[in-house]
């Protein structure tokens, strides 16, 4: 136990700071974990590795907004980041990218130390579960990176500027963004080599598994707009785990309804933001309008303020911390959607109508039906927006849909003062964090 402390101790120093993660040299000796037990142990570090996605692409879309005391009383960082401001966004120290990279180092670290422990018959299936688990820990890291600071994926990708991908522990390695095709490549490498490694099931959904990693990479491909990969990925995954929990089942009055763990939850991450909670965040009147009066969403995810506004609490970690992990709702609208750019309407409305009996109230819900591609692909896409927000999704979404002329831009005004941000916009990229470019010197988004 006092060697395993120590190893988390080290670990957690070499990413104290943000110029040791872009190149300073660091004095420290790595402690080198000797069994499968530690290498086990530094992935079940979920306050590192679950519990820090970051928030601002929540943030920066459209579904939650302030009014002007409340965006007035945070901090200029935030209030930047909410107006789209191309500078201060980020505080400069345990920021997003910073918690980012931690992941990314520590499931370098793990994978090092594997390759030296070695495979054997003995060990083959502990050995494969914790190698899976830190590919897919890697490739979620660097997927985020590229939602936040990368452009959307497109013909540009080759010549786009992305993230760095650091894929060894050594500090002394300079950080280089790589472009945005190069990123994708290597998150969908890391993930097809978690899809071969991990278990069908693992002991708790904070942990990764098979299904998990099909439906993370059917996200993946979805965001490339790479229709028919996302479906195949989609499929496999919903072949293993296509649980759907009925929301006529739940509290509606509770003050968070969903369960934390819940059967839909095929790998759990949060993310905090006490600037979008219920007690500061309105949802956007919009959003709102579109649930109907039957759709059961529009009592377990918001709360009534009793002054005509709305908070949400609809969250699958059963409290205030925002869920961003993996779910069957998200793969299922996944494969649903890329069965309508297919052409094959009746089951991407299978799935579409499946998804929703256990969202109205029982035998309210009449099916959808319809023979037009572009309306059934429409009422996907609508769905997708009204099951899926504070997930971290939507900033994503808009940049592909956009990619596909669909012209979405947002609006937002604090004190009399409107600020909008254009489709395809530069603006979609977000800037690099002040204190990264200084020291490692990348170049800035524009």
């Amino acid at each position: 136990m006092r060697k395993l402390i120590y190893l988390s101790m080290v670990v957690l120093l070499f990413c104290t700071s943000c110029k040791k993660f872009l190149g300073e040299k660091s004095t420290q000796n790595q402690a080198i974990p000797e069994t499968l037990v530690d290498l086990q142990a530094l992935l079940d570090q979920y306050q590192v590795l679950n519990y820090v996605d970051g928030n601002a692409a929540e943030i920066s879309t459209d579904d939650v907004y302030l009014n002007d005391a409340d965006l007035g009383a945070r901090p200029e960082n935030e209030r930047n980041m909410y107006t789209w401001q191309r500078s201060n966004i980020f505080l400069q120290d345990g920021n997003e990218w910073f918690y980012n990279y931690r992941a990314i180092n520590r499931t370098n670290v793990v994978l090092e130390a594997i390759a030296k422990i070695g495979k054997t018959a003995g060990n083959a299936a502990e050995w494969d579960n914790v190698s899976g688990q830190a590919y897919f820990i890697r490739a979620k890291n660097h997927l985020r990176g590229l939602y936040i600071w990368g452009n959307a994926y497109g013909e540009q990708s080759q010549s786009d500027l992305g993230v760095p991908l650091r894929l060894g522990s050594d500090f002394n390695v300079p950080s280089v963004r790589a472009t945005v095709a190069q990123g994708y490549a290597q998150v969908v490498s890391d993930l097809q080599r978690a899809v071969q490694a991990l278990p069908l099931k693992a002991v708790h959904v904070m942990r990764p598994s098979k299904p998990a990693a099909y439906g993370l990479l059917a996200r993946v491909y979805l965001s490339m707009r790479k229709y028919e990969l996302a479906k195949l990925y989609a499929d496999s995954c919903l072949s293993l785990k296509a649980d759907l929990l009925d929301y006529n089942s739940l509290n509606a009055a509770a003050s968070y309804p969903i369960g934390q763990f819940n059967v839909e939850v095929l790998q759990d991450s949060y993310f905090t933001s006490p600037m979008l909670n219920n007690a500061r965040g309105k949802i956007n009147p919009e959003l709102y309008a579109l649930y109907e009066a039957n759709d059961l969403r529009k009592v377990v995810f918001f709360s009534d303020n009793k002054n005509g506004t709305y908070g949400f609490k609809g969250s699958y970690e059963g409290n205030s911390n925002f869920f961003s992990g993996v779910a069957v709702n998200e793969v299922l609208l996944i494969r649903s959607e890329c069965l309508a750019r297919a052409g094959r309407l009746s089951e991407a409305l299978a799935d579409l109508n499946r998804l929703l009996r256990n969202r109205y109230k029982k035998n309210t819900l009449i099916d959808r039906a319809g023979s037009d591609q572009q309306a059934v692909l429409a009422d996907i896409l609508l769905e997708r927006r009204k099951e899926l927000l504070l997930r971290g999704l939507r900033w994503v979404d808009v940049k592909r849909l956009n990619m596909e002329n669909a012209g979405i831009s947002f609006s937002k005004s604090y004190k009399g003062v409107i600020y909008q941000l254009k489709a395809n916009s530069t603006g979609f990229a977000l800037p690099i964090p002040e204190r990264v470019i200084e020291v490692a010197g990348l170049p800035q988004n524009p």
